[in-house]
């Protein structure tokens, strides 16, 4: 059974619909729910496509853009069928070291112990920049608070800061947000802004610091709560918050995100995004990976509000 490419960004994006009043509405919510749970697929239904599934699974951050690049291939060639799933960056290089994935897709770096891990089990990870992005500081629209330093919000997110006004907003205590501790995200904003890139800190997120399974969540969190601070990834930041510019240290420049502020260097929270595979790609997955590193998978990249690695 296949699920319809739009639904299923749909139904990712703005969650499940509420309580059905009938019979048939509710068995089709729990058939969709079915179908998220063991991942959507593209072209699988067709009989020329047996034994041609990629299966590709990881990155929260990666999963809108990794499902629009499967239903565009899949157009391209119908034969091949790509399964996609998320659940963050860990989980997909851990599906990466049991073998049960083709593709692991990453918002961050492979660990050197995950990597140990990996060739103990006999495999060896092969890494590919697919995109680029930005991690969008958010607040509230009623939020005052314009620009922050990556020190000001290392000390926000361990818990030096708990009120506004220490950073020129209101008399408000300041509700953070993250994503889950199995996001490459998480890890990412740890190390690089928590942490402040030094390698030999242990500072961690105050332990009052909400975990929220999805970058909607925080985005949905931060719209609705005027003492939130939130980050995402830029392809998931929306009209209804407001974006803090932000600098590496007090001098400045201030800088918001975007592709022209990532790619010239001037916005300090900026990563690649991977793919890794078990060894270097041969067959079905190498092509795939050509046609994401290409012109016309990376026309997608902007669309979806990430940076191409081409521009």
């Amino acid at each position: 059974m296949n699920l319809d490419a739009g639904l299923a960004r749909s139904i990712i994006t703005d969650g499940m619909p509420g309580p059905c009043p009938s019979t048939k509405p509710r068995l089709a919510v729990a058939l969709l729910l079915g179908l998220l749970l063991t991942g959507c697929s593209f072209g699988q239904d067709d009989p020329a496509s047996s034994g041609q599934t990629i299966v590709n699974k990881g990155s929260d951050t990666i999963v809108n853009l990794a499902l629009a690049w499967a239903e565009a291939y899949h157009q391209l060639e119908p034969q091949v069928s790509i399964s996609v799933t998320g659940g963050g960056s860990g989980t997909g290089i851990a599906a990466l070291i049991n073998g049960t994935v083709d593709i692991a897709n990453a918002s961050r770096q492979i660990k050197p112990e995950e990597q140990a891990e990996a060739e103990a089990n006999g495999v060896s990870p092969v890494e590919f920049v697919v995109a680029r992005d930005a991690i969008a500081i958010i607040v509230n629209p009623n939020n005052p608070v314009e620009q922050l330093t990556i020190g000001q919000l290392s000390d926000i997110y361990s818990g030096k800061i708990a009120n506004w006004s220490e950073v020129g907003g209101e008399d408000r205590p300041i509700v953070r947000l993250s994503r889950e501790t199995n996001s490459g995200t998480h890890v990412y904003f740890l190390e690089q802004v928590i942490r402040q890139g030094e390698n030999e800190d242990k500072t961690l997120f105050s332990p009052e610091t909400l975990l929220l399974p999805s970058s909607e969540g925080i985005t949905a969190e931060v719209r609705d709560n005027p003492n939130a601070i939130g980050y995402d990834g830029l392809g998931y930041v929306t009209l209804d918050v407001k974006v803090i510019a932000v600098a590496a240290d007090p001098s400045g420049p201030f800088v918001r995100p975007s592709s022209e502020s990532v790619n010239n260097g001037q916005y300090p929270i900026a990563r690649d995004l991977y793919m890794y595979t078990a060894g270097e790609p041969i067959g079905r997955v190498l092509d795939y990976l050509n046609w994401i590193t290409g012109p016309e998978a990376q026309q997608i990249v902007s669309k979806l509000g990430f940076v191409p690695t081409s521009s």
